[in-house]
């Protein structure tokens, strides 16, 4: 029976409860040694006698090995793994040691276990119990937080244990407090009814209310002499465990040490282990009667992972050597726990072992654990004896390290390695690394710096790794505005001399296009963007797939968004088929803006949602950003002031700590939009002004958000004449009728003549008709209705104030449909709301992604795979958009207007 734990257990019931009744849940129970985690998961046990359970732990000394705890939890369900999808049971399969590794990203893991965990929960409501989760390897860390993001509907109940050390990535937390003073005494009467007097009450205060304080203090040998122990509590106990072993037989002690050693606690390896050391098999049962280790079946734990860490530290260092050295003899068809064990017997330099974590290390690069794997060669590199051997390990423990998201630890890595490497291909890569983990850490500009020196230093040697650098810098410099340094290393890349096999063509041509764009103008970037979209249009394959990214970037530029929308949708279905992640994510860049510009706002804020929970996943901080300056501009178009604000001044935020300017111009731009819808035309137009006077004038919205300029301008009757211009030579270049049109209503804004402003409308109106989105056409036809109304044309105003009210409603641009209203009701004639529109609106966006993919056909099994859901929560999402539909079924999807 648990003491004072009743609120906490309420918790834990209310959980199980909603599995019962379909509803998944997630919870971090969090807490200090002993508070009584593993208690409570225990209580969790207990109260699911109706329900399967999975367990799973974190060993501390399989943190390095990866999918170890993943393994542990899953393995009573692998029987399933035949239900999955091809791609997810083959990476799942291949990260748990079953098959040969398929080289899938660690994404396609995380969807898998989702997926396999869905399909446990077609029997019935299941329980995963994952304690110490603290100590899991970071890869099994990162598949059991992916899944966990998306249980929604299917039953499952997912409870952590964990200490501070865990990241719980947002999922929901429950920390554990100490005991009231009253339970605390309840316990002690329970367990030591002996206790009385002073020495209870000092044990209660000693304890701050730590249940497993409370058990063991008073089994400590000449309690009343000792003094107040300033260690740590945890320390503490551990210290008292100690003793408790110490007084075990000698036999016993030494089974204790080679149970923590033994990683999943495998009963057979420990005996065997013990066999070789000379220990007798009863004395793990001598080991089992002191309450220290449990034996069930053919595992053996220990009651608490700090009675493990103490029987750990009692052990000689001799015979801890003596323990590893043995296990990896014992351990040959296990490769990555031989390897550790052998690097744990290793008393110096030991060729052996390194090789072994060397090769452990590139087997968890194949599996995406890329933590387990910088982990290994870093331990590698310290057991090399060899100087430039141990060099090149402590580069390439820094490159892996990189893509864990730890610049810091990187580049201590490669100052550690730098001096050790003599051979030039390597030291060419130096200057590389050291830019990328400048980058990382918001220092751009000395990233860039970083690059041309390097470059410089190698161009005589390796050119094809110079101009890698150099087009390396030119990004780096695309991405902060920065165009002398993007020119700096364009005028360079010319001068390099590249040749075809260095395969670098793309790179530098894609540079040399943007530095052109605002340099000499869009006449001259634009044809040569053209044939870069054509050029990335026409691949296929995944090999090729920079250059379909590339094309979609450009078609932005060049103002193409149906045919970067096209390429990015085809490029997000082959990412989602293979797993791979930090490619989704830049496609799902180019695709949300791709549905914003085309006037799909519902698709864009489904895709940047989506894009912005994948980038915490793919450990790509600096993309979220972007994400949230389109979610802030839709939130603007929407009227939705404070979700926009919000959204703003996180993307500011992050601009302020990376230098960034993509996200930093769609956060202006979105800002800027509110203030115009809402009649701010003097902070509207100061913003935009602003803008231009920062980072912001080099990114392709300066040219995009030209015409809002010149609204808030002419609105005050003041001059546009150089957004007119911006705006003007781009549409000019670009050729496209939706340019042509917005470019007609800009003039037709500024033209003080009615008859030739009349004149601009209609053109812009007829171009319109060609196609572009609703968005502009709206914003065009409500324009021209004003002008016509104030004209006093007001039968020909109500024509297109109407078309643009409907519009405005079609796509939710709540202010934008008001301010028709209001004008259409001044033109005479009063504007009622489509119900239909206000329906679809409704829909949250990922409500709207399902009911979109339902609505073509798509069985909820393949819209879970599709958006990494399972069929349940799909089913889920669907019965609620149904009556915000006014639907009954599938069927009627179909007849819905969701474009």
């Amino acid at each position: 029976m648990l003491r004072g734990r009743e609120s906490d257990q309420r918790v834990i019931d209310a959980l199980l409860d909603g599995a019962r009744q379909g509803r998944s849940g997630v919870l971090v129970i969090r807490g200090e040694p002993g508070i009584g985690k593993t208690s409570l998961l225990a209580y969790a046990e207990e109260r699911a006698h109706d329900m399967r359970v999975l367990r799973g732990i974190g060993v501390e000394t399989e943190a390095d090995i990866p999918y170890a705890s993943l393994h542990l939890l899953l393995h009573r369900g692998l029987d399933r793994l035949d239900a999955l999808p091809a791609p997810q049971a083959a990476a799942l399969a291949g990260a748990l040691g079953l098959a040969p590794t398929s080289g899938e990203e660690r994404f396609q893991i995380g969807v898998a276990a989702l997926s396999l965990l869905a399909e446990l929960a077609e029997d019935g409501p299941l329980l995963c119990l994952i304690d110490d989760a603290h100590w899991l390897d970071q890869a099994s860390a990162r598949a059991l937080r992916f899944a966990a993001h998306r249980l929604f509907a299917e039953g499952i109940v997912l409870l952590f244990g964990a200490r501070d050390g865990f990241d719980p990535a947002g999922l929901s937390e429950h920390r554990l407090a100490g005991l009231d003073e009253e339970s605390a005494a309840r316990l002690l009467a329970d367990t030591a009814p002996a206790l009385t007097g002073p020495m209870r009450a000092r044990i209660i205060d000693e304890s701050a209310g730590n249940p497993l304080a409370l058990l063991e203090l008073p089994r400590t040998a000449g309690l009343r002499a000792y003094e107040r122990d300033p260690l740590p509590l945890p320390e503490r106990l551990q210290s008292v465990y100690a003793a408790r072993i110490g007084e075990l037989p000698q036999d016993a002690q030494r089974a204790l040490l080679v149970a923590a050693l033994v990683d999943g606690g495998e009963l057979d390896l420990i005996t065997a282990t013990c066999a070789e050391l000379g220990v007798e098999p009863a004395a793990l049962g001598a080991a089992e009667r002191s309450g220290l280790v449990r034996v069930a079946g053919t595992q053996v734990s220990f009651v608490h992972p700090l009675m493990r860490a103490a029987a750990f530290q009692h052990g000689t260092y001799d015979l801890r050597l003596g323990a590893h050295a043995i296990l990896a003899s014992l351990l040959p068809d296990r490769p990555n726990r031989r390897a550790w064990h052998l690097a744990a017997a290793a008393t110096g330099p030991d060729e052996v072992a390194a090789r072994a974590l060397e090769e452990a290390s590139e087997r968890a690069k194949e599996r995406g654990a890329f933590s387990s794997a910088a982990a290994a060669l870093e331990r590698a590199a310290a057991l090399t004896a060899d100087p430039e051997l141990k060099g090149r390990r402590l580069i390439s423990a820094a490159v892996t390290t990189l893509e864990t998201d730890q610049p810091e630890r990187a580049k201590q890595l490669i100052e550690a390695g730098a001096g050790l490497v003599p051979d030039a291909p390597t030291r060419a890569t130096l200057p590389r690394l050291r830019a990328q983990i400048a980058f990382a850490q918001g220092a751009p500009h000395l990233a860039h710096d970083l690059l041309i020196s390097g470059a410089d230093e190698v161009a005589g040697e390796d050119r094809a790794a110079a101009g890698l650098m150099l087009v390396e810098a030119a990004r780096n410099a695309t991405l902060t505005s920065d165009i002398g340094k993007l020119v700096q290393a364009t005028t360079r890349l010319r001068s390099l001399g590249l040749r075809p096999e260095d395969d670098l063509d793309l790179a530098a041509r894609s540079a040399a296009a943007t530095a052109l764009l605002w340099t000499e103008g869009p006449a001259h970037a634009v044809p040569i963007m053209r044939t870069l979209v054509t050029d990335g249009s026409r691949q296929t394959g995944g090999v090729h797939a920079s250059r379909r990214v590339n094309a979609v970037y450009f078609a932005h530029h060049t103002g193409d968004f149906q045919a970067a929308r096209d390429m990015a949708l085809a490029a997000a279905d082959e990412c989602r088929a293979t797993g791979e992640l930090r490619r989704l994510v830049r496609v799902h860049l180019g695709l949300a803006a791709a549905e914003l510009h085309l006037g799909r706002f519902s698709e864009a804020a489904a895709t940047a949602t989506e894009g912005l929970l994948l980038i915490g996943e793919a450990d790509k901080p600096n993309r979220a950003g972007c994400m949230e300056g389109m979610l802030a501009w839709i939130a603007a178009v929407q009227g939705d002031a404070g979700r926009c604000a919000e959204l703003a001044a996180s993307s500011l935020g992050r601009f302020e700590d990376n230098h960034i300017a993509t996200g930093l111009a769609w956060s202006q731009w979105a800002l800027a939009l509110l203030d115009l819808v809402a009649g701010r035309f003097d902070d509207a137009l100061g913003r935009l002004d602003a803008a231009m006077n920062g980072p912001v004038r080099h990114q392709i919205q300066s040219i995009l958000f030209a015409p809002d300029q010149i609204e808030a301008a002419a609105r005050l009757g003041l001059p546009a004449d150089e957004p007119l211009r911006r705006f003007g030579d781009w549409a000019d270049a670009c050729g496209h009728d939706w340019a042509g049109a917005v470019l007609h209503r800009c003039r037709a804004l500024l033209e003080p003549d009615a008859e030739r402003a009349h004149q601009h409308f209609h053109t812009a109106v007829r171009l319109h008709a060609h196609g572009g989105g609703p968005w502009e056409a709206a914003r065009t036809r409500l324009a021209f209705g004003e002008r016509l109304r104030r004209d006093r044309h007001r039968t020909a105003a109500r024509t297109h104030l109407r078309a643009a009210l409907d519009a405005f409603e079609r796509v939710g641009a709540r202010p934008w449909a008001e301010r028709a209203r209001t004008e259409l009701r001044a033109a005479g004639e009063a504007g009622p709301a489509s119900a239909a529109t206000d329906r679809l609106t409704a829909l949250s966006p990922q409500e709207f992604q399902i009911v979109r993919l339902a609505a073509a056909g798509l069985t909820n099994r393949q819209i879970g795979t599709r958006l990494f859901l399972s069929p349940k929560t799909v089913s889920y999402h669907l019965y609620r958009a149904f009556p915000k539909l006014n639907v009954t079924s599938r069927a009627q999807l179909g007849g819905l207007d969701l474009a």
